[in-house]
């Protein structure tokens, strides 16, 4: 089946001027690629909660090891997760993915909390002018649920997973919202906390702040790892791709 193309932020000349009118390439990234679940936003757990009560309505419980799989990755793969762990590989992805995503739009409805230090790091990247991108593994109904809380102007481009020929850890959805935002990728910086998001933006070329959440991340040569997003700032962005600070 054909895909919608990815949906963006580019509603008027505006957005293309703020690109333009970026801060010099030696100082800033050309812009920051966001990851959402459980990087901005405290959503996993949401996430968790579905999946849980999925694997009870077929019978069964979703193991430790199955959970930490799925975290980052497609809908697609995260179905063929769920159902080998419960035993039951012959069951339709399709309409589990159904049940799946009705269900996380009832919990997502009831609101998102904010990754410690995301929203003051992505107000200042905002003010200094750097464009930004929110690129996601889940699906634009999703997404635009979680808008409600990101801020749809928090983004001038919006690269969804079901808007792409191929998720992460494929590079895809990485290079789409770099040229989108018509920058290079590698003068962006990618901010993530799975280890199949990080995989996909180190693939793409994008350097990478790693913020674990659920799956903690080994060292891994080209990314900088952090606790939280608490006290990171424009300075770091810019040390990540070797420049000196503004």
């Amino acid at each position: 089946m054909a895909r919608a193309p990815a949906r963006t932020g580019w509603k008027d000349r505006r957005v293309r001027q703020r690109v333009k009118e970026a801060p010099l390439i030696s100082k800033h990234p050309a812009a920051v690629l966001f990851d959402m679940d459980g990087t901005l936003v405290d959503s996993e757990k949401l996430w968790d909660v579905a999946l849980q009560e999925l694997a009870a309505v077929y019978g069964g419980e979703l193991s430790e090891t199955a959970r930490k799989a799925i975290i980052g990755t497609s809908m697609a793969a995260s179905m063929r997760i769920l159902h080998d762990d419960l035993g039951q590989p012959e069951r339709d992805p399709q309409a589990s993915a159904e049940w799946i995503n009705a269900r996380i739009l009832e919990l997502f409805r009831t609101g998102l909390r904010w990754r410690p230090g995301a929203l003051t790091l992505l107000r200042a990247v905002r003010a200094a002018g750097i464009p930004t991108a929110l690129v996601t593994s889940s699906g634009r109904p999703l997404v635009e649920v979680a808008l409600d809380t990101l801020g749809r102007d928090s983004f001038d481009a919006v690269v969804c997973g079901d808007e792409v020929g191929a998720a992460k850890p494929h590079p895809e959805p990485y290079l789409t919202a770099a040229r989108l935002l018509d920058v290079p990728i590698e003068r962006c910086v990618a901010i993530e906390d799975s280890p199949t998001g990080v995989a996909s933006a180190l693939a793409a070329g994008a350097a990478v702040l790693a913020v674990p959440a659920e799956v903690p991340l080994p060292p891994t040569d080209g990314v900088h790892q952090l606790e939280s997003l608490t006290g990171a700032d424009l300075e770091l962005l810019a040390a990540l791709l070797g420049d000196p600070p503004a």
